[in-house]
């Protein structure tokens, strides 16, 4: 299997990739409307045999309070085709991109996830880092990664995602 940037070729596959894994549009349109507002910074997938089967998305999001403000990203999407999960797409997906997000110099990535899956790569809660989510989610779901330790001392926040997963509320 191979992770690799995502090309023109591969964007119904991409669509199709998030509708299957979620069950429904929402996602599959996020992303779809990120892409079109050049707003994905970052975009693999996971291909075997020329067929895509996971994927994964991260898009800006702004840190602001009233002494500071800074920018990060935010993971997600991360979609597997459901006949392929639980065989380590998806953390060849998380690891390739924050991989991917270290060599581009960002120092912050949240997300809305899992909280049993994602601490594997060193998410914590956001919460108890100083950061707030523009969305009402639980608190075990909404978890925070430090590229560069220590990117978030005494810089705490309320994270706003990019407005394309505003509208999809």
């Amino acid at each position: 299997m191979t992770i690799r940037p995502e090309t023109q070729e591969d964007l119904a596959l991409i669509h199709h990739v998030n509708q299957e894994a979620f069950a429904r549009n929402h996602e599959a349109d996020v992303v779809d409307r990120l892409r079109e507002q050049g707003a994905l910074i970052i975009s693999l997938v996971a291909v075997q045999d020329s067929a895509v089967l996971g994927h994964i998305a991260f898009s800006p999001i702004d840190i602001a309070s009233e002494r500071s403000s800074f920018k990060g990203l935010a993971l997600g999407p991360l979609a597997v085709l459901p006949s392929h999960q639980n065989k380590g797409i998806g953390s060849q997906l998380v690891r390739a991109g924050l991989e991917e997000c270290r060599r581009l110099g960002h120092e912050v990535i949240v997300l809305v996830g899992y909280p049993d899956y994602y601490p594997r790569f060193g998410f914590v809660p956001a919460r108890a880092k100083g950061l707030e989510c523009e969305f009402q989610v639980p608190d075990e779901a909404w978890m925070v990664l430090e590229i560069r330790e220590g990117a978030l001392a005494g810089r705490p926040g309320k994270v706003s995602f990019h407005p394309e997963f505003r509208q999809a509320l």
